[in-house]
């Protein structure tokens, strides 16, 4: 069954939620990562039953970790050994607070932009320097690139010999465009951190929506000092109970012991049920989700080809969130959109997209699409978008 299928846009515009609530109802939202999706039924029954008996307490006695580790053995064949996982409140403040522990205020995380704009704002708020490497036209990691920037920001200060702490934020699978990261270009990044002694921490928030014919690698399993953090967040539709995993290589066992001695936060009590529910039995809802949005990606391609003249798709390997680059639009006979063409297509076209630029270097003239929606709405979001480029 698709979950996409299920609900139609008069329903959808019942919700509260930040994605529906945010705009006038003539808009279509298709910019926050959210699905559009009901909950799959195991997770809702298992929320249901908490607030039916009042089990709204603090995280209690649900295995969300040990469900993780036997969700992550059957679907990438990854052994993990439990003592190397921790529970996280979430996945922005479990990736801060590991470069919180690693660096000091003052140094430099590298990101590799266009990438999801959080990944600058939370850091910079706990007084890390963000630093881009930027990915290539294609959205793959320019190795040259990152092997420039960590030098950079190893290099000692002037008067020291001591090089810097750093750290690389890895986004994994990529948001936005969905490029999911081969297994050499990840042995290599580790490569390159190992020799210049840098942090990373893979954000793997997206990783169990993998389509046909692409492989997700998890980073902790390439390198034996990274680090990772997982959720079932996005791939269940999660975002109102956050939870998550903070995932290390063998070399960092005792690294998460001492870790796990901060204060770090928990996830909160409803995530971890949710989670643990997801993990354990969300397998068969995941199948159908998986197959929804892979045919949605194609339904997005075809018409982005056909219908939108000068308008380039991300081929989004995984996730749910395009990349459109809007910059061929006047050259192939279209309006031409300028450096932000979400502004147009939200004020003439009444339909929302992320602005380009909020994503970093190489987000001008481009704008993020959600595609996690009911087919019907996705086709006429895309015709929305057809008529401010044909105008």
């Amino acid at each position: 069954m698709n979950p996409l299928d299920q609900l139609t846009l008069d329903q959808l515009r019942e919700r509260r939620s930040f994605k529906w609530a945010h705009y006038d109802a003539d808009v279509i939202p298709m910019f926050v990562a959210e699905m559009d999706v009901p909950l799959a039924p195991p997770i809702r029954e298992a929320l249901e039953r908490a607030i039916a008996i009042g089990d709204t307490g603090y995280p209690g006695s649900w295995p969300m970790v040990d469900e993780f580790i036997a969700f992550a053995g059957r679907r990438w064949g990854w052994e993990i050994d439990p003592r190397l996982v921790a529970p996280a409140p979430a996945v922005i403040p479990a990736y801060v607070d590991a470069f919180v522990e690693d660096t000091e205020p003052g140094d430099e995380v590298i990101i590799t932009a266009p990438v999801y704009p959080p990944f600058t704002t939370y850091l910079r708020q706990a007084g890390r320097v963000v630093t881009e490497a930027p990915l290539t036209e294609d959205l793959r990691l320019d190795l040259a690139a990152l092997e420039a920037a960590f030098e950079a920001a190893t290099a000692p200060r002037e008067g020291s010999t001591q090089r810097r702490a750093a750290g690389f934020l890895l986004c994994n699978p990529h948001n936005p465009g969905g490029t999911v990261h081969t297994r050499a270009e990840l042995e290599a990044v580790a490569a390159l951190a190992h020799r210049y002694d840098v942090t990373v921490v893979s954000d793997e928030i997206h990783a169990p929506l993998v389509y046909t014919g692409a492989e997700f690698v998890p980073y902790a399993s390439v390198d034996p000092r990274g680090i990772a953090i997982q959720s079932a967040s996005k791939a269940f539709n999660l975002a109102a109970m956050p939870a998550a995993q903070t995932i290390v290589g063998e070399e960092r066992r005792s690294w998460l012991a001492q870790f796990r001695k901060g204060a770090h936060g928990h996830p909160t009590y409803l995530g971890t049920v949710a989670a643990s529910v997801a993990y354990r039995e969300g397998d068969a809802w995941l199948a159908g989700l998986l197959a929804g949005l892979e045919a949605n990606r194609d339904t997005m391609l075809d018409l982005v080809a056909t219908s939108l003249p000068g308008v380039t798709a991300s081929p989004n390997p995984a996730t749910f969130l395009a990349w459109l680059d809007f910059r061929g639009t006047a050259a192939a006979g279209g309006r031409d959109l300028g450096d932000e063409p979400a502004t147009a297509l939200l004020k003439e076209g009444r339909v929302a997209l992320n602005p380009g630029t909020s994503f970093g270097g190489g987000g001008v003239g481009h704008a993020r699409l959600n595609f996690a929606a009911p087919p019907a709405v996705l086709r006429e979001g895309l015709a929305r978008i057809a008529s401010v480029v044909t105008g």
